[in-house]
């Protein structure tokens, strides 16, 4: 969430900041172990993010909040090497602020915030020193109007008339002021809903000016996105595909283009969605121009089982035989690594890929990437 690297790395090396390139596979892999973690201080869990879970500590008062926050920091701290901070609140909203506060040190200790020790002058007085943009839910556009009408702060947010905020804006809001409050109006998703869009975008390393590498580039995203579509068992009705030059560099000719196509019929079938999000690109594609990114996103996901086949369409039979073949690539990628087993047009050398110089180890998933403690010798 900052500026881009080719504008500080001067700044970087002046004062000998340590950079890392994009290691997504690390990523996702901590965040699991993080989760098994957690998984054991309560039977129930919402994995909300990457980097953050919602835990229902009912019935765990006896053992005293900030203590079992501690110990569940202290846990994830010496098992993964992670550093994270906990906020304890009676509902998701007040739960979200107060690891904030304890992110910034505005109240508890440890990296610990409880609000349910703290009586109602001392989170008056705390919300009131805290924006409103801090809310969980409170994005930049709705800080900016909340405060035209004078809620700048938490406090005065908590404050104001919620059926008002509920005609003026949404009954989202509302809920977040109900739950500023200490009401309960979010409850905890044990389990996680299905995607209902699945995106794929990434910048090149270098920029593409052929037809021919966007479509390699374009026809790698989709294959993934496809795959993910079909670990969910869910089929896209909708493909849109970006492309755009880089952004950064107003001096030079800009151009995007975005364009969304409505399927014939839903399908996870990477082929049929490839050949779909090709013509978009060449339809979107313009000569002349250095592109710096595009993406993919499969649209209108549904259930496999709430497939309608159409008149014309290939038979039941047919594409129980494309599912087993799609099944099997992913079988295959699975075991010897993504990208094993892909489209010809997705290409071989991929120079567009983006660039990672800085890539760290990927010490949990990959043999290649565990450290190697060496031994001596004695003469």
């Amino acid at each position: 969430m900052g500026a881009p690297w080719f504008k500080i790395q001067a700044d970087a090396r002046r004062y000998g900041i340590v950079a890392f390139s994009s290691n997504y596979a690390l990523y996702a892999d901590m965040s699991n172990r993080v989760a098994e973690v957690l998984a054991d201080y309560s039977p129930n869990v919402e994995v909300y993010s990457i980097d953050e879970s919602f835990l229902d500590l009912s019935g765990f008062a006896r053992w005293g909040y900030h203590a079992y926050g501690v110990e569940i920091r202290q846990r994830v701290a010496d098992w993964l090497g992670l550093a994270v901070c906990v906020g304890i609140g009676p509902t998701k909203t007040l739960a979200k602020l107060a690891n904030h506060c304890a992110k910034k040190a505005l109240a508890g200790s440890d990296g610990v915030c409880d609000f349910t020790v703290l009586c109602e002058g001392e989170l008056t007085a705390l919300f009131d020193g805290i924006a409103v943009g801090e809310v969980w839910g409170v994005g930049r556009k709705l800080s900016a109007a909340l405060e035209d009408m004078g809620i700048q702060n938490v406090r005065q947010l908590r404050e104001c008339d919620a059926r008002t905020l509920r005609n003026r804006f949404s009954v989202v809001l509302e809920r977040t002021v109900m739950e500023l409050r200490g009401v309960s109006c979010i409850s905890l998703e044990e389990v996680v809903p299905e995607r209902q869009q699945i995106m794929c975008s990434r910048s090149f390393g270098t920029l593409i000016y052929s037809l021919a590498e966007l479509e390699e580039a374009v026809a790698s995203y989709t294959a993934r996105a496809a795959e993910k579509l079909r670990d969910q068992d869910g089929l896209a009705g909708a493909v849109q595909v970006s492309v755009r030059t880089n952004i950064f560099k107003p001096e030079v000719p800009q151009y995007q283009r975005a364009v969304t196509l409505a399927l014939p019929e839903a399908s996870a079938d990477s082929r049929v969605l490839t050949r779909w999000t090709l013509q978009i690109l060449k339809r979107i594609y313009r000569p002349g121009y250095g592109y710096h990114k595009a993406g993919i996103t499969l649209m209108e996901i549904v259930p496999r089982a709430s497939q309608q086949l159409g008149l014309f369409m290939p038979t039941k039979e047919t594409k129980v035989g494309d599912d087993r073949l799609m099944h099997t690539v992913d079988a295959i990628n699975a075991r010897y690594g993504c990208g094993s087993l892909r489209l010809a047009v997705e290409g071989m050398e991929k120079p567009w890929l983006m660039r990672r110089e800085r890539l760290s180890p990927r010490y949990t998933t990959e043999w290649a990437g565990l450290v190697k403690v060496g031994s001596g010798t004695h003469a």
